[in-house]
């Protein structure tokens, strides 16, 4: 249960702090854009079967490889990209959490 408030904290409540914290201004937009960064799940389509419990997604999918990570990161330098940065990262990290999580049991 822990695994399941963790991981999906991250993805739907830490984008709203982020955003409420760092973007006053234009905290709505940024808070939906950060929500979408769980676009990259898309690449879960590619995988058999598509949803598994106890998988991890790091360096499983291709837009969770640590090729893409890379490109994430990158992404933080450029002002027109670093929301979308921003939103993919928290992203990972939540499936980061889950990974720790699925290997310690929990």
């Amino acid at each position: 249960m822990i695994r399941f408030f963790l991981h999906y904290g991250i993805h739907f409540i830490v984008p709203f702090i982020i955003a409420f914290i760092f973007f006053k201004q234009y905290k709505w937009k940024v808070a939906l854009i950060l929500l979408a960064g769980i676009i990259i799940d898309i690449d879960h389509i590619l995988a058999d079967p598509i949803f598994e419990a106890d998988r991890c997604s790091i360096n499983y999918h291709p837009l969770h490889s640590y090729w893409a990570i890379g490109v994430y990161l990158l992404m933080l330098l450029w002002k027109k990209t670093r929301i979308w940065g921003i939103a993919f990262l928290i992203h990972i990290i939540a499936d980061i959490t889950d990974c720790l999580l699925i290997r310690t049991n929990l």
